[in-house]
């Protein structure tokens, strides 16, 4: 089993047991529930914000510990006082290090878009995703068919959540492709081997729709991989690891956006 086969194999019993611990009627009497969710795909192509998903992310499975004592709080309100578009708040526990108490910590703090990070395989994910402040869901091709990426997606709607499909390659994206998504994250991690190359979104990014924005994730450290992308139709840019290994996170996103606006405004002088 790959590192990812174990994942959704503890994910489904994961759920299971949640289902009988916590029924969904309870999860729709939760003081978020009834909120209107924020836009992410508004924010991420508003033209005064960076298009950055900035991601808040204790471990991995592949790099251990990154950041263990980073506050959610001050963490977040500093990622999108830099000038992030969004956040994205890894919420899986045994894998990622992460909780549901995370995400309804940034959603206290910040009136902005939020991504649930985790790995969705039943609609009772995506009711609790509302539930603890959400306003998207990512679905990950590689483990669900068409027909479910198409299932949760329109349930994720039905909820007015929107929907992040990420993807790693041409045939994930065919493959899943619907009409009910919103955004398609191009994950630039190989998942057998866990090497990095943001060739894969530059060789991805004639084959998704303008309909859809366009986000790349992994890999993302230098501002002028933002310039180069942006080139190529993306909008979005999730930004995790960069940021977290650092001791203040929040400090090193305020930088890096610095730094892009810098190379923005040399690149606009250069060009007139």
């Amino acid at each position: 089993m790959t590192i990812l086969d174990k994942i959704i194999a503890h994910k489904r019993q994961e759920v299971a047991d949640k289902k009988s611990l916590v029924p969904t009627a309870l999860l729709e009497r939760s003081l978020y529930f009834p909120a209107q969710p924020v836009s992410m795909r508004k924010y991420v192509q508003r033209p005064d914000l960076t298009g950055i998903i900035a991601e808040y992310k204790r471990n991995s499975p592949s790099k251990g510990v990154i950041n263990a004592y980073a506050p959610v709080e001050r963490t977040s309100i500093g990622y999108m006082q830099a000038g992030a578009s969004a956040l994205s708040i890894l919420t899986d526990t045994t894998f990622f290090g992460g909780k549901n108490e995370d995400l309804t910590t940034a959603r206290k703090f910040n009136f902005c878009p939020i991504l649930r990070k985790d790995f969705v395989v039943e609609e009772y994910q995506i009711l609790e995703a509302k539930s603890i402040g959400a306003d998207a869901i990512l679905l990950i091709a590689s483990v669900l068919s068409k027909e479910e990426v198409s299932q949760l997606a329109q349930f994720a709607h039905s909820l007015g959540l929107e929907v992040l499909l990420e993807v790693h390659n041409r045939e994930e994206l065919e493959r899943t492709l619907t009409p009910h998504v919103d955004l398609i994250g191009v994950n630039n991690r190989n998942l057998h081997d866990f090497s990095v190359d943001l060739k894969t979104s530059v060789e991805l990014a004639g084959f998704i729709p303008d309909e859809f924005v366009k986000v790349s994730e992994s890999g993302l450290s230098e501002p002028a991989s933002i310039l180069e992308l942006r080139q190529h139709g993306y909008e979005g840019f999730l930004m995790g690891e960069a940021f977290m290994r650092q001791s203040r996170p929040e400090k090193a996103c305020a930088a890096f956006v610095e730094d892009l606006k810098k190379l923005e405004a040399a690149a606009a002088t250069f060009s007139i």
